[in-house]
């Protein structure tokens, strides 16, 4: 791992820290944020929901918005799919949520993974009709290169609203009214506050338009509806599918993870008890990526997500306490499965794809449904975009994780010949292909992965936002760190480097696995923790360099301020 750090010109850090009223370290975070006057700088750190623009900016939200206030106007049948992972999920339980109170009585189906396949699948939209056929058929989270489903569904009269965020290569819906902050899309990416609004937060912000022209109106309810109250649902999807968390992402989940800490849906309450969460001491992006986030997406891996949503929207607090155990169980189950898989994937790669620098792994035995976590494993621990692949009949079928600058929808983008469908965003796709097919797209992935990176993939590099010593990592900065939060995908936590530390007490092996650690310099004593590091540990009496997280240890209702080792290296020069 190489260690890098840009020194900023000292003199924007002071006038930064002089205007801003902030201390120079947190001013060296806000430039290296992007935001490099004061004004900005109060926006960045105290976002508001007033900085959420105008829904109706989203080229077709206000005809979606229009065809949907019809619906309630005339009582209309409505149909709602969504995609089985968290955003999906989440999509559904608030769009369902919401026509609900407007006195709609929506259906929801959910895809089954191995039944449907992914997406807007024939055979999700035929299951979705045994019921009868709606007036109005909504997809969340696919559809946007749906075009034979679509034309199916409007060739029996049926209205369709698609509501995706991915991006693709292929042509666009032509029927129907889709809403894809991606299509059409002029300059950056970046360039709007909205465009990199997960489908969720498209789902947010279609109901905030709703309510607009329902209140014009006058209509009761549009009034009583508190939009806010939602935002723990738009915390869970935007976080959990790893949208980057700038521009009004940012404003939604900093207020969505609030709302998340005090909800009153039995539902998510009864996750994050099995979950083993503590909502008073705070919710952060990584309790959702990595508790109940796996849990949401359990049952839509291995058995059937539409009963996340149903946890979501019911109110039976024994039904809720049950399902929830369901979902912990099911979790149990797929990190077994998970665990397996990863083992001989990295077998794999050690063998056969080292020296790739784009890997692609199949094995016949895989379980399609967990391939995606795999895949973000491998990626991390060998610095590489990794597609892994299960076995589905005819077809190897699974997810593709990234790393930091290669972008995996212009990569697949160079090599899709080969596949039968895919999609998704940068960091994390889905795809299927015919098991023949695996060779030449195996080495077409590599090939445009290289010509992507411009040569080699470097190194894995560790980004340091700031040196401190050790007189800085007090409360007072924790209470400036905080304005920076959520951190997550776009928004990375900052490492911080402390030079010539000296260890004058042995660290201390816990698990086998971790091991804790003191720094005491005479002046300042600050205690830390290093996981799954304890095949490595630094030497006492000898100058060394840390690269740390900081971060408060809630233990028997005290809270300790703790570094978290990121790596150490011997003091250079």
């Amino acid at each position: 791992m190489r260690w890098t750090h840009t020194a900023l010109p000292a003199e924007e850090v002071g006038a930064l820290s002089r205007d801003a009223g902030v201390s120079p370290v947190l001013a060296e975070l806000l430039l290296r944020a992007g935001v490099a006057r004061s004004e900005l700088a109060a926006q960045f750190l105290q976002p508001a929901l007033a900085g959420l623009t105008d829904p109706f900016l989203l080229r077709n939200l206000e005809a979606a918005a229009t065809r949907l206030r019809l619906a309630i106007a005339q009582r209309e049948d409505v149909v709602v799919l969504g995609d089985y992972d968290v955003d999906g999920v989440s999509s559904t339980a608030l769009l369902v949520g919401v026509l609900r109170r407007f006195g709609l009585s929506p259906r929801f189906i959910v895809p089954r993974r191995a039944d449907d396949g992914y997406g807007l699948s024939r055979s999700a939209i035929d299951r979705a009709l045994e019921q009868g056929r709606p007036q109005v058929f909504v997809a969340l989270d696919c559809g946007t290169n749906s075009h034979a489903e679509v034309a199916y569904l409007c060739a029996q009269g049926i209205d369709v609203i698609v509501i995706d965020h991915h991006r693709s290569k292929e042509r666009p819906l032509t029927q129907g009214i889709l809403v894809n902050p991606h299509i059409d899309a002029e300059g950056s990416v970046d360039d709007v506050a909205w465009r990199n609004l997960c489908t969720v937060g498209l789902v947010f912000k279609l109901a905030h338009g709703l309510l607009k022209q329902l209140r014009s109106e006058n209509h009761p309810v549009a009034f009583e509806l508190k939009l806010r109250e939602q935002l723990d649902l738009v915390a869970l999807g935007t976080v959990a599918d790893l949208v980057p968390l700038r521009g009004e992402n940012r404003i939604l989940a900093r207020h969505g993870l609030r709302i998340l800490q005090e909800t009153q849906r039995p539902g998510l309450r009864a996750l994050m008890d099995v979950a083993g969460m503590r909502p008073a001491q705070g919710v952060l992006p990584v309790d959702i990526s990595f508790r109940l986030g796996p849990r949401i997406n359990a049952s839509g891996r291995l058995a059937d997500a539409a009963l996340s949503v149903e946890l979501l929207l019911n109110d039976d607090e024994t039904f809720c306490r049950e399902t929830a155990q369901q979902l912990d169980q099911f979790n149990r189950e797929r990190q077994d499965i998970e665990r397996k898989i990863t083992e001989e994937a990295e077998r794999l790669v050690e063998e056969q794809f080292l020296s790739s620098q784009g890997v692609v792994l199949f094995g016949e035995t895989w379980h399609p449904g967990v391939v995606g976590i795999v895949a973000g494993r491998i990626s991390r621990k060998y610095n590489r975009p990794c597609v892994v692949l299960g076995n589905d009949g005819e077809l190897a079928k699974g997810s593709g994780r990234s790393v930091d600058g290669i972008n995996l929808v212009e990569v697949l983008g160079q090599c899709s010949e080969q596949l039968s469908s895919w999609g998704g965003h940068p960091m994390a796709v889905g795809i299927a292909l015919k098991k023949e097919n695996l060779p030449e797209f195996r080495a077409r992935f590599a090939a445009a992965v290289t010509a992507h990176a411009g040569g080699d993939i470097a190194e894995r590099q560790l980004q340091i936002a700031c040196w401190l010593e050790l007189e800085h990592i007090r409360e007072a900065l924790m209470d400036e760190l905080a304005g920076l939060h959520p951190f997550g995908q776009g928004n990375p936590e900052p490492v911080f480097g402390l030079r010539g530390i000296v260890l004058r007490h042995r660290p201390e092996v816990f698990k086998e696995l971790h091991f804790r650690f003191l720094v005491d310099n005479g002046v300042r004593r600050v205690h830390g923790v290093a996981w799954k590091q304890a095949h490595r540990l630094p030497p006492l009496n000898q100058p060394i360099d840390l690269a740390v997280e900081l971060a408060w240890n809630h233990f028997n209702h005290r809270r300790l301020l703790q570094m978290e080792l990121i790596d150490w290296r011997p003091t250079q020069g």
